[in-house]
């Protein structure tokens, strides 16, 4: 199963994501699982067609995160591709 790596980090004001496989795609929140949930919905919003999908890099990107890390705190996840077209999409009408 294909998955997004985000990387989340910590802030002044509480958490910010990304993922190093959907450029310019980006979240924050107060909390970490609301920072993941806003990333959830930023993901789905960026790839709505699914013929600009990038592929997902796997152990890749979780390898890079990590030697482009600069000693700041930061934690790693993952999304599912699959939950992504199928739950958040339904949930958001898309």
């Amino acid at each position: 199963m294909d998955k997004y790596l985000i990387v989340l980090e910590k802030c002044e004001t509480g958490f910010s994501a990304y993922s190093p496989d959907v450029w310019g795609c980006v979240a924050t929140g107060e909390s970490l699982e609301l920072t993941l949930e806003n990333m959830r919905s930023s993901l789905v919003f960026h790839l709505q067609d699914d013929d600009s999908m990038p592929l997902a890099r796997g152990i890749d990107a979780y390898l890079d995160a990590l030697r482009e890390s600069e000693g700041e705190e930061f934690y790693l996840t993952h999304l599912s591709v699959a939950s992504l077209r199928e739950r958040d999409r339904a949930r958001l009408g898309i």
